[in-house]
């Protein structure tokens, strides 16, 4: 096993995190590892590439995730990543979306390991950096049991760096995206045993976890820990990462650092002819529970999309907060 365990990352969530989104998780974060939003092969083999993959240097550690079940495209959409300078790369074996599906890839892939072998098999020989994969622990009426052990040892046996685990089942006929992210019961303990199986192969878990202390439990049984909407919905839970799985010093969140480090990124984004809008989107929920959150909320959902909008607005929001406040807002907020 040559990669060093990341220990906590941010999942790829589609239409979530960019790289606007992953510039401001890692000014709360310094050590997460951070993933791209799932591209599709095809897409960096003939679309535009610099906006497909093209990221600030500051994101780093960062994981590019791919979409495709053609070995020779996912590849070559390796090849092309290279020099954009990913730590990782991860094959999306787990989304359930109609689009993926109608791409037949993503978590029907769990029904033929065969193919995901041959993907991984082709990314690793023209990979210089980590390829690792994410998956289910099943789809529809296949038994996990039988299901995830199989296509571990299809993927490892191809030369396979690390395993992330969403621990639900995906249902693709039936059940929306939305749906299987919280219909299909969690089965933690079925990645645990995976963990004991191999026990020499990095394996992260993922899917419903919801706290810092729910990490840090499940850090007991498996190497990572992945959190994805509650990281993005209430980000200011990236604050601790670093302190409680990293050892970096104890301390207060610098929040007007923040702000201040957000708005020279969104006046730079709008000079190359960007929208404050796109940065501003991805911060609505910093401030989740803290006096005045709901009218920071006002502020960058309504005044960040006004068309000229300007950094200003970014600092109009961070006034709105009372930090030194501990009271919850009331839970209609």
């Amino acid at each position: 096993m040559t990669q060093k365990s990341p220990i906590f990352a941010v999942a790829p969530m589609i239409d979530w995190t960019d790289r606007h989104c992953r510039y401001f998780h890692r000014q709360i974060s310094r050590q997460a590892l951070l993933y791209t939003e799932m591209v599709v092969a095809d897409a960096i083999i003939h679309g535009p590439r610099d906006r497909l993959l093209g990221h600030d240097a500051a994101e780093h550690p960062l994981a590019l995730q791919l979409g495709g079940s053609d070995p020779a495209k996912l590849a070559e959409a390796v090849k092309i990543s290279e020099s954009y300078g990913y730590d990782e790369i991860n094959l999306n074996v787990g989304c359930p979306s109609d689009r993926v599906q109608s791409g037949t890839f993503g978590a029907c892939l769990m029904l033929t390991p065969e193919t995901v072998a041959e993907c991984i098999a082709a990314m690793k020989r023209v990979a210089t950096v980590p390829v690792t994969v994410k998956c289910r622990i099943g789809v529809d009426e296949q038994e996990p049991e039988q299901a995830l052990p199989e296509l571990i040892t299809r993927v490892l046996d191809a030369g396979a760096d690390a395993i992330w685990i969403h621990a639900r089942k995906a249902w693709l006929k039936g059940l929306s995206p939305k749906e299987n992210r919280e219909i299909p019961p969690l089965d933690y303990e079925i990645v645990y045993r995976m963990k004991q199986r191999w026990p020499d192969v990095l394996i992260g878990i993922n899917g419903g976890i919801r706290t810092l202390d729910e990490a840090a439990a499940h850090l007991a049984h498996v190497d990572g820990v992945m959190l994805g909407r509650v990281a993005y919905q209430n980000a200011a839970i990236l604050a601790e990462v670093d302190q409680r799985f990293f050892g970096a010093p104890a301390g207060e969140p610098d929040w007007e650092d923040l702000r201040d480090r957000m708005m020279i990124y969104a006046e730079r984004h709008i000079a190359s002819g960007g929208r404050l809008q796109h940065v501003a989107r991805h911060m609505v929920g910093l401030f989740t529970g803290l006096p005045g959150a709901r009218r920071y909320r006002q502020i960058l959902s309504t005044d960040a999309a006004k068309s000229g909008a300007g950094p200003e607005v970014l600092a109009a929001a961070f006034a709105a907060v009372d930090f030194s406040g501990v009271e919850q807002e009331a839970v209609s907020a």
